[in-house]
């Protein structure tokens, strides 16, 4: 296992809480928020047969700014190795710039256990996503082929955040992602489940 760091991020010292199989880790960003001008560059690999969990302390929180700040995230995962990538939500002030990358190159059979969650303004303090931008990309392959291409961009006040066909007033959304061996059987369940939230399941190949 091999850490390494420059500028304010940090990955705290692994865990096996859940067993010598799984390694866990916690990136912590000590100024606590991202503010206009940053640029966060996270880059992980997670080699042959291993196992590692990582996640964030508190919720990532993007600052109301006059300049763009960027994250920029490459996982790569080799044949045999699972990722479970699972930090906390994302926090969009009102007026942030904000621009996430992610980039994941999964090699053979790897597993990957994927999640993002998108919270636009700070609705408990009265405050409206109404101006400012979130824009992300996601791409994932194996062994370079691309399984999944997702571009989304999500400005301060635009109609969509209200309408039925957008985010219907809703300022959380996620995305889940499992990639691996599944069954159809436990994917019926899955489906089956009584949630009260907004989504679907889709499963792709690869």
């Amino acid at each position: 296992m091999l850490r390494r760091h420059t500028g304010p991020l940090r990955v705290q010292k692994h865990l096996y809480a859940e067993g010598p199989e799984v390694c866990q880790h916690i990136i912590v960003h000590p100024p606590g928020g991202i503010a206009g001008g940053d640029r966060l560059d996270i880059d992980v690999a997670v080699g042959a047969g291993a196992w590692a969990q990582l996640t964030s302390p508190g919720a990532a929180k993007w600052y109301r700014a006059a300049a763009p700040a960027f994250q920029q995230l490459r996982l790569r995962v080799e044949a045999g190795a699972t990722l479970e990538w699972l930090p906390q939500e994302t926090i969009v002030y009102c007026a942030a710039q904000a621009g996430l990358g992610t980039c994941i190159e999964l090699e053979g059979d790897a597993r990957l256990f994927y999640w993002d969650i998108i919270a636009l303004g700070r609705p408990a303090a009265n405050e409206r996503f109404d101006a400012g931008y979130f824009q992300a990309r996601l791409d994932i392959r194996r062994d370079g082929a691309l399984l999944w291409h997702e571009r989304q961009r999500v400005a301060g006040g635009d109609g969509l955040l209200d309408s039925p066909i957008g985010l219907d007033g809703q300022p959380v959304f996620a995305t889940l992602i499992a990639s691996g061996e599944i069954d159809a059987a436990l994917l019926e369940r899955c489906r089956e489940l009584p949630g009260r939230v907004r989504g679907d399941l889709t499963q792709l190949p690869g």
